[in-house]
């Protein structure tokens, strides 16, 4: 069963990410991440580029329900107190870093704090020369001709990718190529593409390197291989998502035919980096970082739900490409990010409700499926679990932290039990006089009476 689905997730990434995506007639807004491939000469000198580096973007200033300036440098101030004391932080007070995630991260930090919260500083810590011999070694040729054609599409509008011979395109040239021979039995997978260049947007060339490995084998394991596996069971648990949340929604999709495997690549595969405006994109990426998968289903379930969710518009989509327009075609307003966000963090899916989703899928996968088998289990959801999984692997120190050593005493000996002494017939004085130690003799003192008063007979 994977292997087919294998086949069909390729050739749907190939039409979803190559140029039939990105033709100038279906250009969205400009503050959105998509690109086009007629833009390769460069914008023309008139056009300004907007706050994200995107020229003749429309996101030059805030939008409607951007915070203020003075909420911004509030954030700044606990983002960079949260930072300065890191690894107290994520022990103690993970609730206040999910939060501030959610809200957004202010743009002057995200180079801080993604790798950060998804622990590439950690990774590039360990292996300080890594990367450079990775960028220095000769890459496959295989691999370096299909990174060479896919490096124009990349963000054309962008300041930073216009240029072929510029430092974003030939960043991340080295970036991909510097993957390829990091993990060459998965090689390169074209949906990189967008979630490097995002990365090389706000960290250098080397820190957008480890961010990526973390993606690609901590956040999203079996994506980007040849096989695609972790892509097709999240396909499969996405459609069940949608049987329970969404029931109307997922009877229209079946009636007109259209499977996830139609739509969810492009979105999962590059964080969905190519299907919205990209103030969104980054407040996603925010709280994909911080709480893991369950982010983008979360995404997908509002996107479905907007362009879906109600009678109206799915009679307006009768068909398969109707169907599939209605997806690609949500009105920006609906997408601006502080709207949208709040409508992706109120959606009804936990932690725990994904994972049992995932169980059950995995049980209905035959065992006959050729492939590797997903491995759910290596993905790790979010932050936190990446900061105890390397506190655990003790790659905060020098050494590795002191497991707990469990002793087992034996049982000591049942003691008899006390008896109570017999007092029958003794005064209680006399019990006293004779548990005292023996007394120091003083010099007898004179009293009227013959007898002491504390004289006891027995």
């Amino acid at each position: 069963m994977l292997q087919p689905m294998a086949s069909g997730v390729c050739s749907t990434m190939a039409q979803a990410l190559g140029e039939d995506l990105v033709q100038p007639g279906e250009l969205q807004d400009d503050s959105s991440s998509l690109g086009s491939d007629s833009e390769l000469s460069g914008p023309g000198p008139y056009r300004q580029a907007d706050r994200y580096g995107f020229i003749g973007g429309s996101s030059a200033e805030p939008g409607p329900g951007h915070p203020p300036a003075d909420l911004i440098r509030q954030r700044e101030m606990k983002w960079v107190e949260m930072t300065s004391h890191w690894e107290k932080t994520m022990s103690r007070r993970y609730k206040k870093v999910k939060m501030q995630c959610r809200k957004g991260i202010p743009s002057a930090l995200r180079a801080r704090c993604w790798p950060l919260l998804c622990g590439a500083h950690v990774c590039q810590q360990n292996s300080r020369d890594t990367y450079q011999e990775l960028a220095e070694a000769p890459g496959d040729p295989q691999w370096m001709e299909t990174i060479g054609r896919d490096l124009h599409r990349q963000f054309p509008l962008h300041e930073m990718f216009v240029s072929p011979q510029g430092h974003g395109q030939q960043g991340l040239l080295q970036v991909l190529k510097a993957y390829t021979l990091y993990r060459p039995e998965q090689g390169y997978c074209q949906a990189q593409g967008p979630v490097a260049a995002v990365l090389l947007m706000y960290l250098p060339p080397e820190e957008a390197f480890w961010c990526l490995v973390q993606i690609c084998e901590v956040y999203l394991p079996g994506y980007y291989g040849p096989h695609m596996e972790g892509v097709q069971l999240d396909a499969e648990v996405f459609t069940a998502l949608l049987r329970r949340l969404l029931p109307r929604v997922h009877k229209h999709l079946r009636q007109a035919g259209v499977g996830p495997l139609l739509y969810l690549p492009e979105w999962f595969l590059c964080l969905f980096a190519r299907s919205l405006p990209f103030p969104t994109v980054l407040r996603v990426w925010d709280a994909f970082l911080s709480e893991g998968v369950k982010v983008l289903f979360r995404v997908g379930l509002t996107l479905v739900r907007l362009a879906l969710g109600t009678t109206e518009q799915r009679l307006a989509c009768p068909g398969l490409l109707e169907t599939l327009g209605a997806l690609r075609a949500i009105p920006p307003t609906q997408l601006q990010e502080e709207v949208f966000m709040s409508q992706v963090h109120s959606v009804a899916l936990s932690e725990q409700d994904l994972q049992r989703e995932i169980k059950a899928q995995l049980v209905q996968l035959p065992a006959s499926a050729s492939g590797p088998p997903p491995r759910p289990q290596a993905r790790l959801p979010g932050a936190q679990a990446i900061f105890e999984a390397q506190q655990l692997a003790g790659t905060w120190g020098a050494t590795r932290p002191e497991v707990p050593r469990i002793v087992v005493q034996p049982p000591e000996e049942p003691r008899p039990p006390r008896r109570k002494p017999q007092t029958r017939g003794k005064t209680f004085h006399g019990l006293l006089t004779r548990s005292r130690a023996p007394r120091i003799e003083s010099p007898t003192r004179s009293h009227r009476g013959s007898t002491s008063s504390l004289d006891t007979r027995f």
